[in-house]
């Protein structure tokens, strides 16, 4: 089957980023055909290349009509229907917060996924998708590629991971920094904003006793055999149990698990709640429960389904296809252009800055050289 698999941009790895290279890897290992569409190259894109997954920025270059779009953002997956008129296409949502357009409202998109029950609700009361049109298939953890560790967890955490790409000194890993530190665990921090990113985490996880992550990246400790406490910028969710693992992951380990505060004390007690035992269970639960296979397995039982559906039913008219595609452009315009409320708070914002003595007259000679050196045709 030739799947076209669309994203976002394909620099840093994020979580989407993170789903469609392992999706791509096992369709190809099965003997199907993903191409990958999306913008702005990089260290993704270099992955996907290095497993041989074709990889574009540019439609025109796919000879091919692929049997099935999967979507997984909403720009590009409206683009390659667009594009491709004769493809169905089954559509993925990722998160709860979205910039820009939720999901494409569009003919040819039989089917919606959510990777959780908080996106499931995201989609059908804020996204007006119908509920059968609508699956929920669990984020999953490519089981191979993360191994589990080589030696037992110690009694006591000794090595602490702050892993995310959000994850950086100014932000939420200063405090558990703190915390930990007065432990006696050293910290390590892994991510794109904080320049530490790494290509693969499956190298250096299972050198870490506890892990603070979210999402996919907490999948991954856990897979890898560390204890895991849910955490990001603003909130905490604590220590990963047997008791809690299942009710997490349906949550994806994300955002309505992470609703208290962030501070000393709730980090605190999260790190107080390590279990080296406990965590080597969950660890074999997401081991057992959580792998990729299974994930990807339902996926392709999906696009089977939409391609048999999409063959006996009657084709969309143009004209249909045509308003679905106009309402999403003037959503799109709607959902990216600044409110007012907002250019109030920058130009206000802006205003305090300029007059601040010593940081105003300093930016105020910036602007003016940038603009006289625009206007006489200089380089900047």
């Amino acid at each position: 089957m030739r799947v076209l698999i669309t994203s976002g941009a394909l620099g840093q790895v994020g979580g989407m980023q993170a789903y469609v290279r392992d999706l791509a890897a096992w369709l190809l290992a099965h003997g199907h055909t993903p191409v990958v569409y999306g913008p702005r190259h990089g260290r993704t894109a270099a992955q996907l290349g290095r497993l041989t997954v074709p990889v574009t920025d540019d439609l025109a270059t796919l000879g091919a009509a692929p049997d099935i779009i999967h979507g997984n953002s909403a720009v590009e997956t409206m683009t390659a229907l667009l594009h491709f008129p004769s493809a169905p296409a089954v559509f993925v949502c990722h998160g709860w917060r979205v910039d820009g357009p939720g999901v494409p409202h569009f003919p040819r998109v039989l089917q919606y996924v959510a990777v959780d029950d908080t996106v499931a609700d995201r989609v059908l009361y804020k996204e007006g998708v119908a509920p059968e049109k609508l699956s929920v298939l669990l984020n999953a953890v490519d089981t191979e590629r993360f191994p589990p560790r080589a030696t037992p967890l110690p009694a006591k955490p000794k090595r602490a991971l702050v892993f995310g790409n959000a994850a950086h000194a100014a932000g939420h890993a200063a405090i558990i920094e703190d915390v930990c530190r007065r432990s006696g665990i050293e910290v390590d921090v892994v991510g794109e904003f904080a320049g530490t990113a790494v290509d693969a985490p499956e190298q250096i996880l299972g050198r870490y006793d506890l892990v603070f992550a979210k999402a996919k990246c907490a999948l991954e400790a856990m897979a890898a055999g560390a204890a895991v406490v849910l955490c990001e910028g603003t909130g905490i969710g604590g220590m990963v149990t047997t008791a809690n693992v299942e009710r997490l992951r349906r949550l994806n380990f994300g955002i309505r698990a992470l609703q208290t505060p962030l501070t000393t004390e709730t980090a605190s007690d999260a790190v107080a709640a390590y279990d080296a035992a406990d965590a080597a269970r969950v660890a074999a639960l997401i081991r057992e429960r959580a792998s990729a296979d299974v994930l990807h397995e339902q996926l392709l039982a999906l696009y089977e389904r939409v391609v048999d559906d999409f063959a006996r039913a009657p084709r969309p008219s143009h004209e249909d296809e045509s308003r679905a595609a106009a309402k999403f452009l003037r959503d799109f315009v709607e959902s990216t252009r600044p409110s007012e409320s907002n250019l109030n708070l920058v130009a206000q914002a802006t205003h305090r800055i300029l007059r601040a003595p010593l940081v105003g007259r300093t930016l105020t000679r910036v602007a003016r050289w940038v603009v006289e050196r625009g206007k006489d045709g200089g380089d900047l």
